[in-house]
């Protein structure tokens, strides 16, 4: 089995590429360049895909024995991950871009590479688990419920997940730093990668005031008085209460949160917190692992990464997802996935459109 290891720079992806080496396949490392102007070095945490990260890989590789190449995927990424996270903001909603990549670059132009030139699977560092069953692979949570990463990989499809493997899913990640230790790997102590890898800064406002500009709106409260200002819609998201700079009549000592944003008047409407209780949720762009479900079916909804899933009935309406919960979920905001699970299966996804209280 011939396998294509995408190596990141960092000890996630470097131990399940020794893993897969372990396994007796025939294994070559890639990395990804995403960005058209990668920085020299790292900034401690933040970002990734800089030449050190790429530096790092390939010194991986080599411990390893094993073949290593940078693929150019700057402009893939590009088109279908950045320019997707700006058109999203400036539409007022609030997008994943790790799902984007997993779904666009990472499971869809990696692989389709690397099946054409002859290889069985990409391997990733991703806590994920994926069991095979007679009527075919099945995506898991991890062993690990810190580290779990299923919620971003479900965007992807039965055909997607065959070509897929996850070494590190039924480990932890102390013992995985422990392994890479004992291995020789450099990077056994380097630091996760946190924030939106394209914008190392951390500075997500910032990065998108120079992309979408600054147009000034009100602050309204859900009768539509208008209680503040704000220099960028695109600066706000629904459940974020820092920043909403209230008029001094609006501060009445009650906590407000963003509840709504609406980039063609520029409105930024508040309420207080129970405002941001929804337990229906609409979805676009449903995506399966398996077979699409027909019919109402119960399942567990999770709307973030590291959230928890709530008991929920779902079904397909119109080619729609609708989902009900049976505890209210908060902050849910358009442009989020709504993931859904089979106690630790991930059965499929769908991009937040809308929510109501129900």
């Amino acid at each position: 089995m011939r396998v294509l290891a995408a190596m990141s720079g960092g000890v996630d992806s470097a131990v399940a590429a020794a893993r897969v080496v372990d396994a007796g396949y025939d294994v070559t490392g890639v990395h990804l360049a995403l960005s058209p102007s990668p920085q020299a070095h790292r900034d401690g945490a933040r970002g990734c895909c800089t030449l050190d990260d790429a530096r790092d890989a390939r010194r991986a590789a080599d411990v390893l024995g094993i073949p290593f190449y940078v693929w150019d995927m700057a402009q893939r990424f590009a088109a279908d991950v950045v320019e997707d996270f700006v058109a999203e903001y400036a539409a007022g909603r609030t997008p994943n871009p790790c799902l984007r990549c997993n779904e666009h670059i990472k499971f869809a132009a990696v692989l389709d590479k690397a099946r054409a030139l002859g290889f069985d699977a990409v391997c990733t560092g991703h806590y994920a688990r994926l069991v095979e069953t007679p009527a075919g692979v099945e995506l898991h949570r991890a062993a690990d419920p810190d580290k779990d990463q299923s919620y971003v990989l479900g965007v992807l499809n039965a055909d997607q997940l065959a070509g897929a493997l996850f070494p590190l899913g039924e480990s932890r990640k102390a013992d995985v730093r422990a392994e890479a230790s004992a291995r020789g790997l450099a990077v056994a102590d380097k630091p996760d990668s946190h924030d939106v890898c394209f914008i190392p800064s951390g500075d997500t406002a910032g990065w998108l005031r120079e992309r979408i500009g600054t147009v000034p709106g009100d602050v309204v409260d859900a009768a539509g008085t208008v209680i503040g200002r704000h220099d960028g819609a695109h600066q706000f998201t629904v459940g974020q209460r820092r920043g909403l700079r209230l008029s001094t009549s609006a501060a009445d000592g009650a906590p407000r949160y963003v509840l709504s944003v609406t980039p063609v008047t520029g409105t930024v409407t508040v309420g207080p917190a129970e405002a941001l209780d929804v337990r229906e949720v609409l979805g676009s762009r449903p995506r399966w692992t398996g077979d699409a479900p027909t019919g109402r079916f119960r399942c567990r909804a999770q709307v973030r990464a590291h959230g928890d899933a709530v008991a929920a009935e779902a079904e397909l309406v119109d080619g729609r997802l609708v989902v009900r919960t049976e505890v209210p979920l908060r902050a849910v905001a358009p442009g989020q996935a709504v993931v859904l699970y089979d106690g630790d299966r991930v059965l499929g996804s769908a991009t937040v459109d809308a929510t109501s209280p129900g």
